[in-house]
């Protein structure tokens, strides 16, 4: 390896790693504002705790990913990583004001909340993503 192939290693492993951050923030986050306990429903088999849970990492992940691809360094890719984290935990808010009683009915299993909840954070995550680009 030369030195030059150590400075892109070494950038990918800041940016990774700063990518990672933000994720497990945004989990600790979204475990924390929801009312019920995601990772204990899906120990138990609940698929619509980890439907939900899954959109909403995606829907952070899009955004994040263009961050990440479009950042002009740490800062940047910070700030825009800071705005996705927003518009989830806004897209989260959402959910709850559409669909009454939302933690009860993904205690309760039941799907058709867990699928609107997801394909809310996932649209959220792609309009945010898209709209970094300008």
């Amino acid at each position: 390896m030369s030195v030059r192939d150590m400075q892109g290693l070494t950038d990918f492993v800041a940016y990774f790693g700063m990518g990672l951050g933000f994720m497990l923030l945004y989990l600790l986050l979204y475990l924390y504002a929801t009312p019920h306990r995601e990772i204990t429903l899906i120990r138990g088999d609940n698929l619509p705790a980890a439907v939900v849970l899954a959109g909403a990492l995606l829907g952070f992940a899009l955004p994040l990913a263009s961050a990440l691809r479009i950042g002009g360094g740490v800062i940047d890719v910070a700030a825009w990583a800071s705005i996705a984290l927003f518009a989830q935990l806004a897209a989260y808010a959402l959910v709850a004001l559409l669909l009454r009683d939302f933690s009860k009915r993904i205690n309760r299993g039941e799907m058709a909340a867990a699928v609107m909840a997801a394909t809310i954070h996932l649209g959220v995550g792609l309009l945010n993503s898209a709209a970094m680009s300008f």
